[in-house]
């Protein structure tokens, strides 16, 4: 699959899964989840899940026009691993309560950081092929 629509795509269906597990914690763990749980946590792993979906939508516009398509599927790939470890591991931890995953959270936060980092330079070099 070409870098953009596979960057389009991966947006796509991680949007749509941040909207489910928005609804899904909203309420049917509602009963479940204390306030923390909710706020701290499953909150802002459906936050960070669907900010990194738009932007992978963004990028699949980006790839071949103001940056390089390798550079594009690099970001794409560093911003998938970050809504997995990131949204994944604060998802898990809010329902479980397995504190131990917490640990690897910073890992998909730096996978995002990163990823935008390698964004803002590959525009800021204007190679596009």
């Amino acid at each position: 699959m070409e870098t953009a629509r596979k960057c389009v795509f991966l947006g796509s269906v991680f949007g749509f899964l941040s909207v489910a597990l928005g609804a899904f914690g909203a309420h049917a763990l509602k009963s479940v989840l204390d306030a923390n749980q909710m706020h701290a946590v499953y909150e802002t792993a459906v936050q960070y899940q669907m900010a990194h979906a738009l932007a992978l939508l963004l990028l699949g516009a980006l790839a071949d026009r103001a940056i390089t398509a390798s550079t594009a599927n690099r970001v794409c790939m560093l911003f998938t691993f970050g809504i997995i470890v990131f949204s994944g591991s604060l998802y898990v931890l809010s329902i479980s309560n397995i504190k131990i995953l917490g640990a690897i959270t910073p890992f998909g936060g730096l996978a995002f950081m990163v990823g935008w980092v390698m964004l803002a330079l590959g525009v800021r070099s204007g190679e596009t092929q």
